[in-house]
């Protein structure tokens, strides 16, 4: 039996069908773990052609709501619920009561969160990061670089570059677990004290690599997210570099109204 996929004729078909899977995914009449349709189902279903079809398809894919396997289908995510990402995730209370941000704001959401970290040791700064640092392109600089879960699944990527002469003396930073707070509390622990956080955020695809990294679709939609600690004497102390799953994320920020 066809279905219509839609009356208005501005929109291409394609996106009139891509809307329509997408739309009974969120309503739940696919559920996580039910398989989307095959090609041929919904040529029959909608009495299309092949090729409309495969363009719908490459649109459902990009809302991040599937996962397509080669040689067996496309299936329904079965992905925890977005969580807020608040500008408050970097209270100083939070690290005086011994939790780093991205622990702070998972309790807060009710999530189980496990932080994998993959590697600490001295890398050369890219130019954006040594930029951003103050120092020469190559300088070698402190790199941790993490992977977060939320509820099992890989959602995020952050790697925090800091200026050698901060790190060396600080030997917690070198640490897989830097202690109670993250390394935020240890720097402020060596007399470091936090004016600010300037974060730039940029939306785009996801590379190949990433997208393996994060479990999503090829291509899936990330969000791109460079952060600046500043300290009190005006330098900055830490500059992390933040790939989010732009499916798992809601971005919330306070912005004072007063100069």
């Amino acid at each position: 039996m066809r279905t219509p996929a839609g009356t208005d004729r501005a929109v291409p078909r394609y996106a009139q069908i891509a809307d329509e899977i997408v739309q009974q995914i969120r309503a739940g009449v696919l559920k996580p773990g039910d398989m989307v349709p095959s090609e041929s189902e919904l040529i029959e279903r909608y009495g299309v052609a092949g090729g409309t079809i495969r363009k719908a398809m490459v649109e459902v894919r990009a809302s991040g709501l599937v996962d397509t396997r080669h040689g067996k289908g496309s299936f329904v995510k079965d992905r925890p619920p977005v969580r807020l990402r608040s500008s408050d995730r970097f209270r100083a209370s939070h690290r005086r009561d011994g939790r780093a941000a991205y622990l702070a704001e998972s309790e807060q959401s009710g999530a189980t969160a496990k932080v994998s970290v993959v590697y600490v040791g001295p890398t050369e700064a890219p130019t954006e990061i040594a930029d951003r640092l103050g120092v020469a392109p190559g300088t070698q600089v402190l790199a941790r670089r993490r992977l977060y879960f939320r509820n099992g699944v890989p959602v995020e990527t952050a790697t925090s570059y800091l200026p050698w002469p901060v790190a060396e003396g600080i030997p917690e930073l070198f640490a897989e677990n830097p202690g109670p707070g993250g390394i935020y509390a240890r720097l402020e622990d060596a007399g470091h004290r936090f004016e600010e956080f300037e974060e730039t955020l940029r939306a785009r695809l996801a590379t190949k690599a990433e997208a393996t990294e994060l479990a999503l679709n090829p291509g899936a939609p990330v969000i791109h997210l460079l952060r600046s600690a500043i300290a009190s004497d005006g330098r900055v102390i830490e500059v992390c570099d933040t790939l989010m799953a732009a499916d798992q994320f809601v971005l919330s920020y306070r912005i004072p109204a007063a100069d």
